[in-house]
């Protein structure tokens, strides 16, 4: 039994102007402040001893791995992403960047804004342009009724509100 596995499905290069400069922003914080300060405290656990019984040389080790695996990922994926700079013509319709709400069968309402997959935050409601229910409510307007398979079954929601402004219950 080998271990390989097929590669998954890449996810859209699309992402909101905010969100690319707030990967940057991590990426910046991570090289050039992060880094260093673990950077030193590795050396100074180093200097301790005996490396195969020092917890804190051990936990800044992989404290440091887990800093450079995540900088080598965004070293490669910002240069790949697409920032979408302008609004779509048609303002009524739910495309990439869109606030919208979202009301169940049951008549519970969901507020959701479509963003790039690297700048999901599920507690915000910021769903990935990649998501079922972000590509069921694609080009939709108000009042459009869609449906959408979640692992609870067949969902039918009703778009009740698009906007591409932050509205004020998103802040």
């Amino acid at each position: 039994m080998s271990r390989w596995r097929a590669p998954g499905e890449s996810s859209s290069p699309l992402i909101t102007v905010d969100g690319l400069q707030r990967l940057q922003r991590e990426l910046d914080e991570l090289w050039s402040v992060r880094r260093p300060e673990v950077v030193t405290a590795l050396t100074a656990a180093a200097a301790e001893g005996d490396r195969s019984e020092n917890a804190e040389y051990i936990y800044r080790k992989k404290q440091l791995a887990e800093i450079d695996r995540r900088v080598r990922y965004l070293s490669k994926r910002i240069p790949a992403l697409r920032p979408a700079h302008e609004l779509p013509a048609d303002r009524s319709a739910v495309y990439f960047g869109a606030w919208l709400s979202v009301e169940d069968e049951d008549g519970s309402t969901h507020d959701y804004r479509i963003v790039g997959a690297d700048e999901t935050v599920a507690a915000r409601g910021w769903i990935s342009v990649d998501a079922p229910l972000a590509r069921a409510a694609l080009k939709r307007r108000v009042d459009d009724v869609f449906e959408v398979q979640t692992p609870q079954g067949l969902r039918r929601c009703v778009i009740t509100r698009v906007q591409y402004a932050e509205p004020d219950w998103a802040k």
